[in-house]
């Protein structure tokens, strides 16, 4: 993964776990942010394996300014509730001095998701057994706000459903991502930060025994 093309959203089309994962770890004990830059935005947009179908086309899709305003905004809010939804853990480092209040955090949500409205709509092509509901937006919005509202939506989504209970934020050392908690002993949100969290428990211990005579 790379510093200006993130990676698809996880399993099950997370993409606001994803959107919020776009302030990450740098590798060098900072934080990173992919979402700094028009062309940041509009690279993270194409990478996504998933999109919601109420998005605009990925593809085609070029932010602006106000395009990367406005979701970097969505984002604070989203990072905001998932630190709500983490306790009585504690958040994400990268920002936990700076979360919204809370109240604001729900209504910019609110507003964002329906900037687009989307009717139910039907999906069955010829070689499905079934048909498959899906939310539709008229091709003719703003492609700005169909990707505001589709991303807000996502969010609404996943924090009122059963992964919320499973999102927790990574305590590794330097590590600022949240995860969701797929394995009963899953503790790190990947392999690497424990690793690194075995390392520093090592040296803990190792810097609290007493010198031998």
């Amino acid at each position: 993964m790379s510093a200006t093309t993130p990676g698809p959203a996880g399993p099950g089309g997370r993409l606001a776990l994803a959107l919020a994962l776009t302030i990450r770890h740098d590798g060098h004990g900072g934080v990173a942010d992919d979402l700094l830059t028009p062309e940041g935005l509009t690279a993270w947009v194409r990478a996504q394996a998933a999109p919601p179908h109420d998005a605009p086309d990925a593809a085609a899709f070029t932010a602006d300014a106000r395009a990367l305003d406005a979701v970097r905004d969505l984002r604070a809010a989203v990072r905001t509730l998932f630190a709500r939804a983490v306790r009585p853990g504690p958040p994400s480092r990268a920002d936990a001095h700076r979360l919204l209040p809370e109240p604001v955090a729900v209504a910019r949500l609110n507003a964002a998701a329906a900037l687009a409205p989307a009717a139910p709509a039907l999906h069955w092509p010829p070689e499905a057994e079934a048909p498959v509901l899906r939310s539709a937006v008229p091709a003719d919005r703003d492609p700005a706000e169909r990707l505001l509202a589709a991303l807000a939506r996502e969010a609404v989504a996943f924090l009122t459903g059963p992964e919320r209970a499973l999102l927790r934020a990574c305590q590794g050392p330097r590590c600022v991502r949240y995860f969701v908690k797929d394995h009963p002993r899953q503790e790190w949100c990947k392999p690497s930060c424990g690793n690194r969290a075995r390392v520093a428990r090592h040296h803990r211990r190792h810097r609290a025994e007493p010198a031998a005579e």
